[in-house]
């Protein structure tokens, strides 16, 4: 199981820590707004499936907080050029914070359970 998760010898990995803020540009309530995000849950699945997404989910917008990925990658380079894909990125929306995180392993294993006790999925 180490192997399949990247885990070195203590059970770590690196991982990139991604902060999601409001950005510059924030989007009106409708159609185009929902089609966004509607975009940045897709973008969420995709990276996910990829193996390149450990963990996302939204924060309580304190301070312009508003969500956060932990993605399984070595550098912050690499992360940003994933979180580029994400509509609310491209669209101004919010900004991303990146920092280097060394972690459980363990965490590439939260998708999998997660798809076992989800009801629903965006």
């Amino acid at each position: 199981m180490a192997n399949a998760v990247g885990a070195d010898e203590y059970g770590m990995r690196k991982y990139v820590l991604v902060v999601l803020k409001t950005g510059p540009k924030p989007m009106p309530a409708g159609a185009e707004r929902s089609a966004m995000f509607k975009g940045h849950f897709a973008n969420i699945n995709r990276l996910a499936a990829e193996g390149k997404l450990a963990l996302a989910g939204p924060f309580d917008g304190v301070d312009g907080w508003r969500g956060l990925f932990i993605l399984a990658v070595p550098d912050i380079e690499e992360a940003r050029q994933l979180t580029a894909t994400d509509p609310v990125i491209s669209s101004g929306e919010m900004i991303a914070e990146y920092h280097k995180y060394y972690g459980s392993a363990a965490l590439m294993l939260v998708n999998d359970g997660h798809k076992k006790v989800a009801k629903k999925s965006f």
